[in-house]
């Protein structure tokens, strides 16, 4: 268990429950923050497009080739800290990560 600072779309800040074997867009989706997961975490979709802290970045593994693409193609602000949620599994390690909920594409 560890804590996930989230800001939302809308600047609200939220602290959330990180859980082990769940992926960062579940925990978001969970809890309401404008995260619509429509592939269902399969990097297809880019709808849990969120902006990692830089500090949290190198904690992280790195985006594999079919994040990149998904990425490179979806058409909203992307950022050298752009990920996608599903892709971050959770981590005790990433307590306290800190992530921003991208605009919705």
């Amino acid at each position: 268990m560890g804590i996930i600072r989230a800001t939302d779309r809308d600047g609200s800040f939220h602290e959330l429950e990180g859980r082990e074997r769940t992926s960062l867009m579940e925990i978001l989706k969970h809890a309401g923050l404008s995260v619509e997961a429509l592939c269902g975490g399969c990097c297809q979709c880019s709808t849990c497009h969120v902006y990692v802290a830089e500090e949290w970045l190198d904690q992280l593994t790195q985006p594999g080739q079919f994040e990149t693409a998904t990425l490179k193609y979806i058409g909203v602000e992307v950022r050298d800290n752009s990920r996608l949620a599903c892709q971050i599994g959770w981590k005790e390690h990433l307590d306290g990560i800190e992530v921003t909920v991208a605009p919705g594409n």
